[in-house]
């Protein structure tokens, strides 16, 4: 509705007096206009609305509400209405007029005699149009004031409680540092940004057969190739909540007690075809998957043992319990729990195979997660793997803010990571990585340039037994003035105790080609001088740390060599010690924890052979697998062996014993002997 209709309505508009009877048909004109043209204005005469312009004939007084000025009007009929009359254009307009009415009465009475159906029409169609304006023009002046009513709103709430708008995240609320993203645990995200999308979708052929599987996975895409899937009888529970954390643990039902005690008996046969046979009534053991892909990764058939990998962590996903999460990093699993090993080593499976095959940045994830599931015991010692992920992954902001919060941080203090060889050399080389980015500011690159200057020369003061053998790896030979030094010499190797060897050992085979790059070697170069000067000097701080090393570094705890084992790394191997290295280490289950939590304990073996006889314990010992007349062989075992198969192994095995024997060590009797006893000397 328009003003000038509103204001009519209201009786602000002039010409209130009674009307008469020939008074209901009057023009469309402004105010202004009515007053100067009132005593030429005729009953019934059209509003001139200038030269060859037609005005609009109104009968009833009320049609006025639902037109808008007509000045707005779009061309009807061939007609456009007059543009809007202003006061300070109202004589020149009232000129118009005048000469148009003249014309019109001078051309004959063409214009007086049109018919008054055609006013009529463009009339009603003016009007319609008017309508559908309106309605638009109400319904959004209604949203805009809705929209502004609802922001005065907030702006109340606002100030009423003391919030304000957003702004930048403060430092409490960024995410935890083991807070693990799910894209990110998918190798095609990474392999996608470096080679591109079309090159990694166009590898992945359409599946052969249509599968139904139970969930989506974030750990593993199902593939067509796997046996259908069926609940094998694992499970996870919740143990407790407390101190935000929740406590999870893996559960085996009867059945798969009874698949997992098959597979014991099959590891201990020594033959990976009786795991196969396993696999073929349970495939989707963990233990079994697991075992199995060693097995075909020390036959060189990498992709057969991922492939395995990825089907055990598969099987423990689809297990999950609904509250347990992989990103939150507030959920616990304990490494005591034999149930609960299988995840930690498929998931540091899985984390190895995606290094190798080139994705660190995935492989970063998969170290956090394995982290988080228990931070404070570490069974897996995943510090001293995490700093070289990061570094391959040129992730070194992440690096850094893990040791600062982890190495200052009050919570957990305990966390003395610049004790560790590999983070007091990783961490000045992501601060010196940092300052060569060029797209960082100036400012920004000098100061991270002397805070890798500080934090390696103080690695060196407490590590001088790294740099010798690092440039050895690196090939790069040291200057005679350092390598002839006392403190950098090789008594510096040699004096260091062997748990603090093992771990840099550990280090350098893992991380020494990191520094191989020029700018690097020239930067180390320049703070190994600078720490020779302190040396000379007679610093306290190299006193302090030679006493250190020889307190914090006596025995290193079992979880450390639970990673060399692992990590399968020749040096580190290598360095063991001998009551590590004399014991039997299972793949399944290496070094496992001195306080176990069992839920359940296998049965013991019982046989007839355990009764006494001792010839068949001998032939026991050689060939696990034989069997004697009557015995019932071993379930999951390839359907054990018969009596004939295992008189035929024997035979096999003692002439093998036999040719080892040489008759000529076998002396005989002489004939001139006085007695002829034939005693053997």
């Amino acid at each position: 509705m328009s003003r000038r209709a509103l204001r009519r309505l209201r009786g602000e508009q002039r010409g209130q007096e009674p009307l008469g009877p020939g008074a209901l048909q009057f023009d469309l004109r402004d105010d202004d206009d009515a007053e100067e043209e009132g005593p030429k204005r005729e009953l019934g005469v059209r509003r001139p609305g200038g030269a060859g312009k037609e005005g609009v004939r109104v009968n009833n007084r009320f049609e006025l509400i639902n037109i808008d000025d007509l000045e707005d009007d779009p061309v009807v009929n061939g007609e456009r209405s007059g543009c809007a009359l202003t006061d300070a254009a109202a004589p020149g307009n009232k000129g118009r007029g005048q000469r148009g009415n003249t014309e019109s009465k001078t051309d004959g009475d063409v214009t007086e005699t049109a018919p008054s159906e055609q006013s009529h029409a463009s009339g009603k169609l003016r009007k319609k149009k008017k309508k559908q304006k309106n309605k638009k023009s109400s319904t959004g002046e209604a949203s805009e004031n809705g929209l502004e009513d609802i922001d005065r709103i907030l702006e109340r709430i606002e100030d009423s409680t003391g919030l304000n708008r957003p702004g930048p995240a403060p430092l409490s609320s960024r995410k935890h540092v083991l807070y693990v993203e799910h894209r990110h645990l998918n190798p095609d995200t990474e392999l996608k940004r470096y080679f591109g999308a079309r090159a990694i979708l166009g590898e992945q052929r359409p599946r052969q057969r249509q599968r139904v599987y139970p969930k989506c996975t974030w750990l593993t895409t199902p593939k067509s190739t796997w046996p259908r899937y069926s609940k094998p009888g694992l499970s996870m529970r919740l143990l407790e909540s407390k101190k935000g954390l929740s406590f999870f643990a893996f559960e085996h039902s009867e059945e798969y007690q009874q698949a997992q005690h098959k597979f014991l008996v099959a590891v201990e046969s020594m033959e990976p075809n009786n795991i196969v046979v396993l696999l073929q009534t349970s495939p989707y053991h963990v233990d079994s998957l697991l075992q199995l892909s060693d097995a075909c990764r020390f036959q060189e058939d990498q992709e057969m043992a991922r492939d395995l990998v990825e089907r055990a962590l598969y099987s423990m996903e689809c297990a999950f319990h609904p509250l347990f999460s992989l990103t939150s990093g507030a959920c616990r699993l304990d490494y005591r729990r034999p149930e609960n090993r299988s995840f930690y080593l498929a998931l540091y499976k899985q984390m190895s195979f995606l290094e190798k095959r080139g994705c660190p940045r995935t492989a970063l994830e998969y170290c956090k997660l394995i982290l988080s599931l228990e931070p404070d015991e570490d069974p897996l010692c995943m510090l001293l793997l995490i700093d070289h992920l990061a570094l391959r992954a040129r992730n070194y902001e992440y690096l850094i803010r893990l040791f600062q919060e982890w190495e200052v941080g009050a919570s957990l203090a305990h966390r003395n990571l610049s004790q560790l060889p590999n983070f007091a050399f990783s961490v000045p080389l992501a601060y010196f990585l940092l300052s060569q980015q060029t797209d960082l500011p100036e400012c920004e690159r000098s100061s991270a340039r002397q805070k890798a200057s500080l934090l390696i020369q103080q690695a060196l003061t407490m590590f001088p037994g790294v740099l010798l053998p690092l440039l050895e790896s690196c090939s790069v030979r040291p200057d005679a003035s350092v390598s002839s030094h006392r403190f950098f010499g090789p008594s510096a190797e040699i004096s260091q105790p062997p748990a603090l060897s093992q771990l840099v050992n550990l280090y350098l085979g893992r991380s020494h080609f990191l520094w191989k790059e020029p700018a690097t070697m020239s930067w180390l170069e320049e703070n190994v001088h600078e720490v020779l000067q302190a040396v000379d000097a007679g610093d306290p701080a190299v006193e302090a740390c030679e006493n250190r090393r020889k307190v914090l570094y006596q025995r290193a705890p079992r979880n450390i060599h639970r990673h060399v084992i692992l990590s399968e790394i020749k040096e580190a191997v290598a360095a063991l010690p001998p009551d590590v290295t004399t014991q039997s280490v299972m793949g399944f289950d290496p070094l496992p924890p001195s306080d176990t939590i069992y839920s359940y304990v296998r049965p013991e073996r019982l046989s007839p052979i355990s009764h006494g006889n001792t010839i068949a314990l001998f032939f026991r010992s050689l060939l696990p697998n034989y069997t004697m007349e009557g015995e019932r062989p071993e379930e999951g075992v390839a359907g054990g062996l018969n009596r004939n198969q295992g008189l035929n192994r024997l035979m096999l095995a003692v002439r093998d014993m036999m040719a080892n024997f040489h008759l000529n060590d076998l002396e005989a009797p002489h004939e001139d002997d006085a007695e002829g006893e034939g005693e053997w000397d």
